[in-house]
């Protein structure tokens, strides 16, 4: 699982059947450091299945896992947010995941 913060909506006109109605959102990798999230910089386009918005801090799965999502069976995608964090604890500190560093800093 990957740890990744909602930056935007995809949107697409023409695709394959099984994406129709599907949301896609773009989402980019957070790394866990002890003082706060920091973005990586890595971003991924993720089919959503949780109703996740633009800057929630959300589980995303990748490969086979994200077809194991409930309802996801039949779509074709590698990468799913699967969950949206209400809390994150790392070496004894919650982080606040309103607070997402830039990545170097």
């Amino acid at each position: 699982m990957l740890l990744a913060q909602v930056k935007g909506h995809v949107v697409s006109s023409a695709k394959v059947d099984n994406l129709n109605g599907r949301k896609l959102m773009l989402v980019e990798v957070l790394t866990v450091r002890p003082d706060a999230l920091h973005r990586t910089g890595r971003d991924l386009v993720c089919v959503d299945a949780v109703g996740a918005g633009i800057g929630a801090v959300v589980l995303a799965v990748m490969g086979s896992s994200a077809r194991t999502a409930p309802e996801l069976g039949t779509v074709p995608t590698d990468a799913a947010i699967v969950a949206i964090l209400d809390m994150l604890t790392a070496e004894g500190q919650r982080l606040d995941l309103d607070q997402v560093l830039e990545a170097g800093a």
